[in-house]
Parts: C-alpha cells; sequence; structure tokens
C-alpha cells in the first residue's frame, strides 16, 4: 500500500465516513495522487517541494470536504480548477457528481485529461468536461445549467459574486480560512445589490495540520 493510500485512510478516518468514499473509488483517488507526483516535477501543479502528506490533506482530504454538498442529482462547475481541486477529486470519489472543470492553462489542462483518462472516468454515466479556457462574465458556459459553483483559488469573494452573477439559481460553495467573516463582510454591497445570501456555513478541521476550513454556501436568487 502507497503512502497516500495510508494517508488517505488515516486522514479521512479522522474526518468522519461522510467524508469517505467507496473502496474503489479510494483506489483511483490513490492513482491520482501517484500521477500528480509523477507530473509535478515538470507541470506546475503544486508545490514540488510539498511532502506527500502536505499534498494528501491539503489537496484530497480539503477537496472532499465538499462531498456533503453535493449529493443527489448534482452538476459542478469547478472554475480555476488547476490540478483538479476540488472538483476532479470529488468526481473521482462520487461517479455520479457532473462535473465541468474551467481551466486556462494548456498544461495544466493536459494534466487533467490525462488524469480522467487514466481513471476512466468518461466511461461512467455522469458527464465531465474538461474546458480550456477563462471564465468571463459572457461565457458561453452561462447558457448551460449547473446546480453548484466553486472556486478554490477564491480571495476577493465580491469579484468572485460578481464573475458568476449570469448563472442565475445555482448555489456557490467557496472554501474558506478563518477571516471568512471578514472576507464576507467586504463583498456585503455586492451581496444586496446582486440576491445573494449566506446559507449555511460548516467549519472542518483538517486531520493532520489541523487548520481550520469553513465552507460557506451562498444562495443566488
Amino acid at each position: 500500500m502507497t503512502e497516500s493510500r495510508l494517508l488517505l485512510e488515516k486522514g479521512l478516518s479522522r474526518l468522519g465516513s461522510e467524508y469517505a468514499p467507496a473502496p474503489e473509488r479510494l483506489a483511483l483517488l490513490e492513482i491520482y495522487c501517484a500521477e500528480l507526483l509523477k507530473w509535478r516535477g515538470r507541470v506546475n501543479l503544486v508545490a514540488k517541494t510539498a511532502s506527500v502528506e502536505e499534498i494528501v490533506e491539503k489537496h484530497f482530504l480539503d477537496s472532499l470536504t465538499l462531498l456533503p454538498e453535493l449529493t443527489g442529482s448534482c452538476h459542478l462547475l469547478d472554475i480555476g480548477t488547476g490540478a483538479g481541486f476540488p472538483g476532479l477529486v470529488c468526481r473521482t470519489a462520487m461517479p455520479t457528481l457532473g462535473l465541468t472543470l474551467v481551466e486556462p492553462r494548456q498544461k495544466r489542462v493536459n494534466f487533467l485529461r490525462h488524469v480522467v483518462r487514466t481513471l476512466g472516468l468518461t466511461k461512467e454515466v455522469a458527464p465531465l468536461a474538461v474546458r480550456e479556457e477563462r471564465l468571463e462574465v459572457d461565457s458561453p458556459l452561462t447558457a448551460e445549467a449547473f446546480s453548484h459553483i466553486t472556486c478554490r483559488a477564491v480571495s476577493d469573494i465580491g469579484a468572485f459574486l460578481e464573475l458568476v452573477v449570469a448563472f442565475q439559481g445555482a448555489t456557490l460553495l467557496l472554501m474558506k480560512g478563518p477571516k471568512w467573516e471578514e472576507e464576507l463582510k467586504a463583498a456585503a454591497v455586492i451581496m444586496e445589490k446582486n440576491s445573494y445570501s449566506l446559507g449555511d456555513v460548516r467549519e472542518i478541521i483538517l486531520p493532520f495540520s489541523k487548520a481550520e476550513r469553513f465552507i460557506l454556501t451562498i444562495l443566488h436568487t
């Protein structure tokens, strides 16, 4: 058993059963991690000096904390997904999840498509697309139906809310740190202007570093 598999199992046992995928999906996540480690030397996917424990916790386990928000018939739009965090990790764990990944950098898109092929995810029923583009306000994607939208790289909540304002009815899932209240307060005017409201806030403590994470559910009516 690889170090990444042991760390995934250990971390999930601490996080709780609601985040744990089936054993065969955990095996796919193990392969995903192995491919990431192979590719990171030539493509800027994660920090080249990061340990396997850091990668498993910060990228894989952290991504899996979204799973409780994605039950039922969902199609997630993951904007600026990078190496597939959190969207592709969630889809690897949950084969019924529809997924569209948006990433503007070609080398990262090449990696994403390689992982999708390697894991055989395109053979599953739920739709999966990798789009090499940068999301703009007038993007053709706004004509498509998504139940949820996420972007792990959001630093300015207000700017992100304005970027996705055309996606009426989609639930936004923002993965934030301990300063989320301050950041949300700074976006209050934009939220009110565009009919956004804060739904649930869920706190997670990552299993190895004990870092605090907060998942903000923002509704758009």
